[in-house]
């Protein structure tokens, strides 16, 4: 049985760990056996059953400045602790003895993880029956201002790695978008199509017709805030609403929304099956993270997206103008959340039929199984899947 180590390290939203979730669920369906490296903070009720989960001492990125590391009761982590992780990182590998090993986001992110990753490429590099090296990245990535980090992504793939995943449909949008330097490393990519969950009913017991969401809560106040006082004011005032505020939204902020829903709004803080819930809806309004977007995708439902800007994160930004000119959401610019912006916004997206989507790659986490094995086995990969 092929086996596999995948490193996921969250530092501040977890998007990244839901998608190697639904990559792990499937490696696991697929006959492949998985341990999976988990280095963030724990989330309740995270279980991939068939995966072996290892925790390392958590490690998350600094309240005030993104590129400390602290630990979960908010100090600084010193070189102690980075040893103690390294060290449990490396005897994790020495047991599992993988066939590959995939480490989520990095080099093209989670570079403040060196410390403890470039000894685990080491050390795969050196056993003598060498495990083959896969990065796993998103469609869309953080675009750096400094082309020096650009070039040192390219300088760590061409030495420690023999593929990456591309979390993508091609025909939608490709990595060259977002990294300049993808014509270096054209010959390692492998685009597996959209990491989407799998198809399910909507849920028959919850129907609503509007779903609002913002991931984690900590930075969608604005958007719940537009969105509650929106719902006077536009054509969908009558329909059933659901608020997800997510698990980081604040009691301050709980209290400052519950002014501004009606009887037809129904308010939760998380739910475990978003996609189900959507299934069922008429409209979603959203965030642009890639998780939420491939929900949507699956769906099928018209959706109102806006980016989460911070005059740094480009991500977000770029996927929702991807959306725009494909016609497939409304959207909103991110210095724009207001109660009218959205209130219009859902005019307009009512007045015109639900985006066909049907083209799209959906099913990139069982793509990705199948790449895998067929590389273990040393057969031909189409690189443009």
């Amino acid at each position: 049985m092929t086996r596999i180590l995948f490193y996921v390290q969250h530092l501040q939203g977890v998007g990244h760990v839901f998608r190697a979730a639904r990559i792990v669920r499937a490696l696991v369906a697929g006959g492949l056996d998985a341990d999976v490296a988990y280095g963030g903070e724990p989330i309740g009720g995270f279980d991939i059953p068939g995966a072996r989960i290892h925790y390392l001492p958590p490690v998350r990125a600094g309240g005030e400045v993104f590129n400390r590391l602290e630990d979960s009761e908010g100090n600084p982590i010193d070189d102690t602790y980075k040893e103690r992780r390294r060290a449990m990182l490396l005897s994790l590998f020495d047991r599992a003895a993988p066939d590959i090993v995939i480490t989520e986001a990095f080099p093209f992110g989670r570079r403040q993880m060196r410390f403890e990753l470039l000894p685990l490429l080491e050390r795969a590099k050196a056993r003598p029956n060498r495990p083959l090296i896969v990065g796993s990245v998103r469609d869309i990535l953080q675009e750096n201002a400094k082309a020096y980090k650009d070039r040192e992504t390219v300088e760590l793939l061409k030495a420690h790695f023999d593929h990456v995943l591309v979390h993508a449909d091609p025909n939608l949008v490709r990595l060259e978008r977002t990294f300049p330097l993808t014509g270096e490393i054209s010959d390692k990519l492998l685009y597996t199509g959209i990491v989407a969950p799998e198809p399910c009913p909507p849920a028959a017991d919850r129907q609503f017709d509007v779903v609002v969401s913002v991931g984690g809560g900590a930075l969608g106040h604005r958007l719940l805030m537009a969105s509650a006082q929106a719902k006077a004011i536009s054509s969908l005032r009558n329909a059933r609403w659901l608020i997800v505020t997510g698990i980081k939204f604040s009691a301050e902020h709980r209290a400052e929304l519950n002014t501004y829903i009606d009887g037809g709004v129904t308010v939760e803080a998380f739910l475990p099956n978003l996609q189900a819930i959507l299934a069922g809806a008429q409209l979603s309004i959203s965030r642009v993270g890639y998780n939420t977007i491939a929900d949507i995708y699956r769906a099928g439902c018209r959706a109102i997206v806006v980016p989460f800007s911070d005059g740094i994160e480009t991500e977000q930004i770029r996927r929702a103008e991807l959306l725009a000119e494909r016609g497939l959401a409304e959207t909103i610019g991110h210095e724009n959340e207001t109660p009218e912006a959205v209130a219009a916004a859902i005019d307009r997206a009512m007045a015109r039929p639900a985006p066909n989507r049907s083209s799209l790659n959906l099913d990139g986490a069982r793509n990705s199984a199948q790449i895998l094995k067929r590389l273990v086995a040393g057969e031909p990969v189409d690189r443009y899947r």
